[in-house]
């Protein structure tokens, strides 16, 4: 990550000015580890949201699309609960997402359609809608502009860690921040990843201008990363924006920051993959555009064979090159050059001699590096991912038992 004249400070999503989070323990999760969490928005907040494409989605994904097109892409307010996905509850899953939203909307002093909610946990499993309720109102105690790690450690569920981050920036004599925090660990592929994201912003930015930067954001980070192969049914990223106006020559400037912080999240995300003991990088280059280097980078990352061969700290490039092979994007094999670390193992599609035990050691660094280059066109792209060990099995078998 290169966030330019962005620089890492303290606060995560409640860093930048005029944003509030919080998170408790509501008592949602048998574990009595904290499970609710709330961003509150300055007014007028621009919101830009991109969510999972899968067809069987929890009412929460529906209810959050439907109230952003209807304000024009503003809102104020996420809850977010962790525990129970409430996905594929039927239409209890709606009336008890719209019913927190009431209740906590009438509390905050807001219209019902600028508080928006999403949950994430065991599919099938609906919010236990007393214990959520009783939490609200010392949710809205705890609010702070120093709530984000609470925030961010209350969206947790098998992640290992708490994901978040903030930059600031400077624009002249003023000064730009933005936060934010990520949950995943698990069920992590691109197509808009497996993942609940939230990011904030103290920059004044029009809603549609805002979602273009968004998307493009979520190309190159979120939708560039894999662990398992699954996605799921929650996936949702919301991203606020508020305050004074930023000019539009500092767009690209700003877009930059946003990237940066989209990237470090999901790279957290892939960091802490269920069972993961590395970080794996793919970059491809010389295809004839992004897409296509993003496509191969995807492909070799969510090899399964890879990434037990990573795992095994076995140098076997004849996976890496398979990969490569069948993304569906065409190139000349002959043009094929693959390395591990600084270690190359193919070029011009034919296999070099290399230290087997060098690369084997590459590959035991807390992030592999694979790269591949496919020809000379412009395209180029990274793809995140992680090692598949038999702890993800063991996870993932005994995961609602």
């Amino acid at each position: 990550m290169d966030p330019g004249i962005w620089c890492p400070i303290e606060g995560g999503i409640s860093a930048p000015r005029g944003f509030k989070a919080s998170g408790i323990t509501a008592g949602l999760k048998a574990s009595g580890r904290p499970d609710l969490a709330l961003v509150l928005a300055p007014e007028s907040a621009a919101c830009a949201g991109t969510f999972t494409k899968s067809c069987v989605r929890a009412a929460c994904v529906d209810l959050c699309a439907r109230r952003l097109q209807q304000s024009g892409g503003r809102a104020q307010a996420v809850l977010i609960n962790s525990g129970q996905a409430n996905a594929c509850t039927g239409d209890r899953g709606l009336m008890d997402s719209v019913r927190a939203t009431r209740i906590l909307a009438d509390h905050l002093g807001l219209a019902e359609e600028q508080v928006l909610i999403c949950s994430t946990g065991v599919i099938g499993v609906p919010i236990p809608m007393p214990t959520l309720l009783a939490g609200l109102e010392p949710l809205m105690g705890a609010l702070s502009d120093c709530g984000g790690t609470a925030a961010a450690t209350a969206i947790l569920t098998t992640d290992l860690v708490e994901k978040q981050i903030a930059l600031e920036g400077m624009f002249g004599d003023r000064v730009v921040r933005i936060g934010g925090m990520a949950k995943g660990s698990g069920m992590i592929h691109p197509d808009m990843a497996t993942m609940l994201a939230f990011l904030s912003c103290d920059a004044g930015i029009e809603p549609a201008i805002w979602q273009a930067m968004v998307c493009r954001a979520v190309k190159r980070s979120f939708n560039a990363i894999t662990v398992d192969g699954d996605t799921s049914t929650n996936d949702t990223l919301l991203a606020f924006a508020a305050g004074e106006a930023l000019p539009e020559q500092h767009h690209p400037v700003l877009e930059q920051g946003l990237t940066a912080v989209m990237q470090h999240l999901a790279q957290a995300i892939a960091r802490d993959g269920e069972g993961a003991t590395c970080l794996i990088e793919v970059q491809v280059e010389g295809t004839v555009d992004e897409a296509s280097a993003l496509q191969i980078a995807r492909t070799i990352c969510g090899s399964s064979l890879v990434k037990t061969a990573v795992h095994g700290r076995d140098p076997n490039w004849g996976r890496i090159a398979a990969a490569a092979g069948r993304s569906a994007v065409p190139f000349d094999a002959e043009a094929l050059a693959v390395w591990i670390g600084e270690h190359q193992l193919m070029q011009a599609g034919q296999p070099l001699p290399f230290d087997r035990d060098a690369a084997s050691t590459a590959l035991k660094r807390e992030t592999v590096l694979i790269r591949c280059s496919v020809g000379d066109g412009l395209g180029h792209a990274k793809a995140w991912g992680c090692d598949l060990s038999d702890q993800y099995v063991r996870i993932n078998a005994d995961y609602t038992t």
